[in-house]
């Protein structure tokens, strides 16, 4: 009876509020003829019922033109109860809620069902206006998309039901006093979208990398545009609602602080880049460029927030977000003619379209195949200061970067890093915009990205965007002005305290003995003071007349390559199948050796020089901070790799069938067995089919890191001692360090042809041009490396590949017997005008197969 009793009561409040007493002067605000009164849909007048009864509020009596009310209107009261009955059990049934009148002027926010009905209502009529008007209305206002599209409520089904109990143990009056103003707090959010619907700020961090939960539904958001805008005039009508709300949201955020106020203010976002047609070029003029700047303007947490909700998405998903803002982007830098004096830098619209595709790539890191465990640990010692600090700050020029190196604040937020994904979900090349990097002038960008002001944006900060080309450019730019100021503070040492003036890092070496030689000289300088790495390389061969101007370094760093990396040393071995080299961990030499060999390494980036140096990726991966895992033995140790791989597959009874324990052997480099315990007491542990993936991890462990630790750990410093200071590491993800130490290995010669430049009175038509070009692309592979090596330096292309060599041909005299020359340091080549092909042919290959050395021209 007590149950019938309130179930009576709460109908008789929901009448109230969605039909009124019908007293035009009733002065009740809970009813609907109340004059002020503000009218809301069915669902929200249920909850609002509840409530009402809750608080024993005031019922008013029917005026005597609603009498009898309930029979004159049966459907309405039969609805009633079921909206009552259906919130009762949770399963609250949108369509069973029809309005009282076809009137949508007070429709505040959106349902997937309310959509529905009135396209019904609109396509019966075949006039969509109303539905126009109500996309119009609720997509332009942040409020009202806000509460629009709601997934339904867990916790109210069990409020719900708590009052239901409630009901039965305790009378009236108990109900209003333990348990009114709570319940009361708990349900309004489902109408009003209050402070207790929103999640607390440690809410969104308890799971970083799980499920996030927001309150918007995506999927019925995804299937309503499904159904709208295959009509172009509602799809117009998404347009110009888009234009009229970004402008609000971006004052919203930038002065009134929405985010903190209400989290659920991200579902704004959220349902607008469900919208498929946002690469359109309706919206790429107008529309689009304000909502990126909006969404730029969001606050760190809800940036992460919205990363970590579209790294749940599916690849195509977020394929369709990067086209999004790439398309923006390309038809901005299209459209407009960028220079030095008109700088994409300033452009609004490209700089908010970066922003916002920034936390696509999040998403793409976090939702791919992550590996965060496997860190190295850093150097136990910190690389030594130079002597030269003190008076570097006296002058301003005080190490920006002295804590470490640049990370971006999102990914400190996220507690990610690039490095971390093993496999994104689409691949990080789609990130990479080509028009954009055509246009940027790289010089103002370093600037910009040097300074960190707000007002003026670098990409360099969005290093996903540039190619490697690109980044390249920004990173001489940082090794180029670290060695003039360098060069600045020795200056100035040598007029205050009379020191020598040495402005550039010199090595004079002799040919026979260039390891010897070198690596001494790098050793004192690395003790006695490592900012002297930052200078600028010069290098000497002993005997010979060349002048470094770059040519010389290179056939330098080539020469001590060959010198390290050859087999009878004994460094690193060597894998025929791979032709690649890695750590001997039986090697002799101390680490101290190793340490240098970093050196050398960091300076041939740091001197823009390419190596010839074969390492696995694994290498590149534990510089930037990665340790070797099972999978890395698949590029390092491929036949081991396929030995593990098919015990983990194996499908028979391990233990049993192959006997093996958790104590592996290695050689010696005298060929002598070294035995070696993966666990303690390893050899009375059997791998068996329950145990195996850990004895395969363990392994991988012991030979990507463990055996090679010391060799390793002394090699990464040196590297460090020149690349400490670099933005190496937040430019570069390490395929891209391999591709900048290395070179490409595609030899496009077309490419080198097609940017070569003449001089002297040649032009790409003359005769011996042709026959020059003709008999170079006839060289085999070895010969065209001879070529390469003999004008640049180096048998690599650079990064970009050969198109970005810009070499030049110079005529040098008529016809003779003289051989072809090159100037390597700036890839000059010189070439007398012979009279045959068939000459140039035979002089040209005597000059690439026997040119050794360096003298005055």
């Amino acid at each position: 009876m007590k149950r019938a009793a309130a179930k009576h009561l709460i109908e008789r409040y929901y009448h109230q509020l969605t039909e009124g007493c019908g007293n035009e002067a009733c002065t009740n605000e809970a009813c609907g003829s109340s004059p002020g009164f503000q009218r809301m849909d069915n669902n929200a007048a249920a909850i609002k019922a509840l409530e009402l009864y809750k608080n024993n509020a005031k019922l008013c009596d029917p005026h005597p033109s609603k009498k009898g009310a309930s029979s004159a209107f049966p459907e309405n009261s039969a609805k009633g109860a079921h909206n009552f009955s259906a919130c009762s059990n949770g399963k609250m049934n949108h369509k069973d809620l029809q309005p009282a009148r076809e009137d949508f002027r007070d429709l505040n926010f959106l349902t997937e069902e309310k959509v529905y009905e009135i396209l019904s209502l609109c396509s019966e009529t075949e006039d969509y206006s109303p539905l126009i008007r109500v996309i119009g209305r609720v997509f332009s206002s942040a409020e009202s998309l806000v509460q629009s599209f709601r997934k339904a409520k867990q916790h109210t089904k069990e409020e719900l039901k708590s009052l239901q109990a409630k009901d039965e143990d305790k009378d009236e009056d108990e109900k209003e006093t333990a348990s009114g103003s709570s319940t009361a707090m708990e349900v309004e959010p489902e109408a009003s979208a209050s402070s207790a619907d929103r999640p607390s700020d440690g809410e969104n961090n308890v799971q970083k990398f799980g499920p996030v939960e927001v309150s918007v539904d995506i999927e019925a958001v995804r299937r309503v545009y499904d159904k709208l805008l295959s009509n172009e005039k509602i799809e117009a009508a998404f347009l110009n609602a888009l234009v009229y709300l970004s402008p609000n949201v971006e004052c919203d955020l930038t002065y009134h602080n929405v985010y903190a106020a209400d989290p659920n203010y991200l579902n704004v976002f959220i349902i607008v880049m469900e919208n498929s047609n946002l690469h359109s070029p309706e919206y790429l003029e107008i529309a689009l460029p304000q909502f990126c700047k909006a969404m730029s303007k969001l606050p760190l947490p809800a940036l992460a927030k919205l990363a970590r909700l579209w790294s749940q998405y599916s690849a195509d998903q977020i394929r369709r977000l990067v086209e999004t803002f790439q398309q923006l982007i390309t038809y901005t830098v299209i459209s407009n003619e960028f220079s030095s004096d008109n700088l994409v830098n300033e452009d609004d619209g490209v700089v908010a379209a970066t922003k916002c595709l920034k936390i696509v790539y999040y998403a793409n890191v976090l939702g791919g195949d992550l590996d965060m465990d496997h860190n190295e640990e850093d150097d136990d010692e910190p690389i030594p200061e130079s002597s030269e600090l003190t008076l570097q700050e006296l002058l301003g020029e005080e190490r920006r970067n002295k804590k470490g190196p640049r990370v971006d604040p999102l990914e400190t937020e996220l507690g990610i890093r690039s490095s971390d994904c093993r496999k994104p979900l689409i691949s990080f090349e789609d990130f990479i915009n080509e028009p954009l990097n055509d246009v940027l002038e790289m010089d103002k960008d370093y600037t910009f990205f040097k300074v960190e002001t707000e007002s003026k944006f670098s990409f360099m900060t969005c290093p996903f965007i540039l190619n490697p080309v690109t980044k390249n450019l920004g990173l001489y730019y940082d090794n180029r002005i670290r060695m003039y100021s360098e060069r600045r503070i020795t200056a100035l040492y040598s007029l205050v305290q009379g020191q020598q003036l040495n402005p550039y890092l010199r090595l004079k070496v002799r040919r026979d003995h260039i390891i010897d030689d070198a690596l001494v000289r790098l050793e004192m300088i690395a003790m006695e003071n490592p900012a002297d790495l930052k200078k600028q390389l010069y290098v000497e061969f002993e005997g010979e007349q060349g002048v470094d101007e770059g040519g010389v370094s290179k056939e330098f760093f080539q020469l001590v390559v060959e010198e390290i990396f050859n087999r009878d040393i004994g460094m690193f071995t060597y894998d025929e199948s791979t032709k690649l080299f890695w750590f001997n961990p039986s090697s002799f030499e101390n680490e101290g050796q190793f340490t240098l060999i970093g050196i050398v390494l960091g300076l041939a980036i740091y001197n823009n020089c390419i190596l010839d140096v074969h390492f696995p990726m694994v290498v590149y991966r534990k510089l930037m901070g990665k340790k070797g895992t099972f999978r890395d033995l698949a590029d390092s140790h491929p036949v081991l790799y396929q030995s593990l791989k098919d015990l983990l597959e194996y499908e028979g009874n391990v233990e049993e069938d192959m006997m093996i324990t958790f104590q592996i052997s290695q050689t010696d480099l005298f060929g002598n067995p070294l035995m070696y315990d993966l666990k303690e007491g390893g050899d009375k542990i059997p791998v068996t089919n329950e145990n195996r993936k850990d004895f395969v991890a363990l392994y991988a462990e012991y030979m990507l890191n463990k055996s090679v630790e010391k060799q390793f750990k002394a090699f990464r410093r040196g590297f460090h001692m020149v690349t400490n200071e670099s933005p190496l590491k937040y430019l570069f993800r390490p395929e891209e360090i391999e591709l900048l130490i290395c070179g490409s290995r595609n030899l496009d010669f077309q490419a080198l042809e097609d940017s070569t430049e003449y001089d002297g009175g040649y032009n790409k038509d003359s005769r011996i041009i042709r026959d020059f070009w003709e008999t170079v692309h006839s060289f085999g592979q070895e010969q065209k490396r001879l070529f390469l090596q003999f004008t640049t330096g180096t048998d690599r292309a650079p990064v970009g590949g050969l198109g970005k060599l810009k070499m030049i041909i110079a005529k040098n005299g008529p016809d003779s017997d003289r051989l072809p020359t090159s100037h390597t340091c700036f890839n000059v080549l010189l070439l007398p005008e012979y009279s045959t092909k068939e000459k140039l042919t035979e002089r040209l290959l005597k000059a690439i197969t026997y040119a050794k050395g360096f003298g005055m021209l």
